[in-house]
């Protein structure tokens, strides 16, 4: 016997392979970014497609013998009557230290040049948020670098703060100032671009190198020239490399610009698929989809890993309407919004943060008590100046104490503008503001005044060392401390000007 028949004979009495089931559907048809698919009656909801020209695809819809399926790659790929597959798996991206310092879009793929993306493992983008008893009060503040939002309207690592306002008032730029600012306190940025154009990436992506910032951030981009589904995706896929730090016990600041893109492109996708509009057009759970991703930031507990992940979600009005659909939603699922105006733009007033309309519901609580002692007299001030700037208005005649608080709102308000890409320390910021309350530059103009800002900036950063210290062990200024501000300040102003 050969050993062909010994084979043949082994062969013959081995049992049988058990058999493999393969479902295989078929596309029926094609729209711009969505498909629907058939024969796969076994397929589940967010579960990953492979089309046979090798687009992957996303269960959205799951009708009676029919599947609505969002495509990650372009519609022209696809041709009708093509074969679908099912792999079993959910939308996943990879996440740990790898990403740090790197471009990728929604999925985790390279767009930097740099290679592949050497990941410590692969996540779902969905997630359940942590419950209740897996999270803890705000309580420690992030710092900014922004006098306006650090005195008056606090942010804390773990809160959701709304950054709100029309086009073209600065809402990026106050985001990418607050990354750079985290360069020296160990907390890791992710920066999400949804429907952003490649130039706009391309110059966040300068400042952070520029900053020293962008080796410790993660930049996702989902580009306006890239199908819907993927800036659908994007936000979700950013949270979940959050969460992956967060759990490691690491405090991580994630901005999602902008959620306005991300509801048309949801609202796009929803209306290609055949779903019934709702108020502008948007499906009826718009408010569900924002909701269960801005659920997933927090501060949590040593249990749940002991980080927080704070969300700065950026969302654009317009012509100053704040009651649009997608702005009120955002504004009653986050803890509080930051109104960047465009009246205030048009003065030349940046950044340009309204703090009439702007509120942290939370983060005062998490406030450094320095910061503290100075925020409610800088509010009341100019509460009390934009009343007055609004009565004088009418050319009544006013006597030397009305003028003399009008001067004194004036130099106040002008002391809350900033240079972009120039977060400033809290004892500088202390140091401007204290010395704008008392009246040291009211007899300044607005250019002599930025000189004279600049100077005690420079005093304080010298002479006020202690004062640093006591603000990092969050002490509350003493008379003396303050005191001790108004002299280094008069000491770096021109005589004649105190």
């Amino acid at each position: 016997m050969n050993e062909f028949d010994t084979w043949l004979d082994d062969f013959l009495v081995s049992p049988a392979p058990a058999p493999q089931l393969t479902e295989i559907g078929k596309v029926t048809e094609v729209g711009d970014g969505v498909a629907i698919v058939t024969g796969l009656a076994r397929a589940l909801a967010d579960e990953l497609l492979i089309f046979e020209c090798g687009v992957q695809g996303v269960v959205l819809d799951l009708e009676p013998g029919r599947l609505g399926v969002i495509l990650l790659g372009p519609s022209e790929a696809i041709t009708l009557g093509e074969d679908v597959r099912r792999t079993r798996k959910v939308v996943s991206v990879p996440v740990g230290p790898a990403v740090l310092g790197r471009v990728v879009d929604a999925l985790g793929r390279p767009r930097d040049g740099l290679g592949k993306v050497v990941s410590v493992a692969e996540h779902p983008v969905e997630a359940e948020a942590p419950g209740i008893l897996s999270r803890l009060p705000i309580s420690r503040p992030l710092a900014t670098g922004i006098k306006a939002i650090d005195a008056a309207i606090p942010v804390g690592l773990g809160q959701r703060e709304l950054i709100i306002g029309d086009r073209q008032t600065g809402k990026t730029s106050l985001a990418i100032d607050a990354m750079l600012n985290q360069a020296d306190t160990g907390v890791v940025c992710i920066y999400c671009a949804i429907g952003q154009r490649g130039d706009a990436v391309a110059r966040v992506i300068r400042a952070l190198r520029n900053g020293d910032m962008l080796k410790r951030s993660v930049v996702m981009s989902a580009g306006d020239e890239e199908t819907p589904g993927l800036a659908y995706l994007a936000p979700y896929a950013a949270m979940t490399m959050a969460e992956y730090f967060s759990k490691q016990g690491q405090d991580v600041m994630i901005i999602f610009d902008d959620m306005t893109h991300h509801a048309r492109a949801y609202r796009e996708l929803s209306l290609l698929l055949r779903r019934p509009p709702g108020r502008e057009a948007f499906p009826g759970d718009i408010f569900y989809v924002h909701a269960r991703l801005l659920e997933r930031a927090g501060q949590f507990t040593a249990e749940a890993g002991g980080g927080s992940i704070t969300a700065l979600p950026v969302v654009e009005t317009q012509a100053e309407n704040l009651s649009a659909y997608i702005p009120t939603n955002l504004i009653s699922i986050t803890d509080g919004q930051i109104y960047l105006s465009p009246r205030l733009v048009r003065r030349n007033q940046f950044p340009a943060v309204d703090l009439g309309l702007s509120v942290s519901r939370v983060g005062g609580k998490a406030q450094g008590k320095a910061l503290r002692s100075v925020a409610g007299n800088l509010r009341v001030t100019l509460s009390q100046f934009e009343e007055l700037e609004d009565f004088a208005r009418f050319g009544t005649r006013l006597d030397d104490a009305t003028r003399a608080r009008l001067t004194r709102g004036a130099a106040v308000r002008n002391s809350l503008r900033q240079a972009e890409r120039d977060p400033m320390p809290a004892v500088e910021q202390l140091a401007v503001l204290i010395a704008a309350m008392e009246g040291l530059f009211d007899a300044f103009s607005e250019q002599e005044a930025a000189d004279a800002m600049r100077q005690v900036r420079e005093a304080a950063q010298q002479k006020l060392a202690s004062i640093d210290q006591r603000i990092i062990a969050n002490q509350a200024l003493r008379p003396e401390d303050q005191q001790l501000i108004l002299a280094t300040a008069r000491e770096a102003l021109p005589a004649q000007a105190v």
